[in-house]
């Protein structure tokens, strides 16, 4: 039975080579930079955010995934147009982040006050953005101490298509339930798998 990784590096061919390839082309067509995709898809996730605080989960669940189409492209323009840079890689991973966390904040805002006020839901906002966090700066640490940091599951993809689901689907509290356990849950899969790679001294 294929492992976790394998499958997921099968999903990713595959929506490379049916999506990002075509998208990518018509992109560079239209003279869309990395740079601009990175910064477009972090504006429509911080439209979303608000929409999410304000309980229209249908319209933030499907912004949260117009956001994550131009995240997922600009690697492919950067690639496509012999333009990958240190500083775009690292605008793209401090704007991911910044997307990531202002929806997790819209969420826990929608949650603090009227008829849906919700304590739990709060407490698990704030345990997703610290696991989202971490699983992210695990990788960032082991990587610099020359171990992959890669383990894990809820990686960013798979927290993209959980938020999507859970909004669209009207369940923003099954969304909570999920990254607020399984996030932190998965950077400490991550520390250990990348603790025990490091070689001691």
């Amino acid at each position: 039975m294929p492992d976790l990784q394998t499958l997921r590096y099968g999903l990713r061919g595959a929506v490379t080579k049916w999506f990002e390839k075509p998208a990518v082309s018509l992109l560079v067509a239209l003279r869309i930079s990395p740079d601009m995709a990175t910064v477009i898809g972090m504006l429509i996730a911080l439209v979303a955010a608000y929409y999410v605080s304000q309980g229209d989960f249908v319209l933030g669940g499907i912004l949260v995934l117009a956001g994550a189409v131009f995240d997922l492209l600009d690697g492919g323009i950067a690639r496509a147009t012999n333009s990958v840079s240190k500083r775009g890689a690292l605008t793209d991973s401090v704007f991911d982040r910044i997307s990531e966390l202002a929806l997790l904040i819209g969420l826990g805002m929608y949650f603090t006050s009227g008829a849906d006020a919700d304590e739990t839901a709060v407490l698990l906002a704030f345990a997703a953005v610290g696991g989202s966090l971490m699983v992210s700066y695990v990788r960032a640490r082991a990587e610099g101490l020359g171990a992959k940091g890669t383990a894990g599951f809820l990686t960013r993809p798979e927290r993209i298509v959980v938020t999507v689901i859970g909004l669209v689907l009207g369940y923003p509290m099954a969304v909570l339930w999920i990254l607020g356990i399984g996030t932190p849950l998965s950077a400490a899969w991550r520390f250990v798998d990348a603790w025990r790679a490091i070689e001691t001294d």
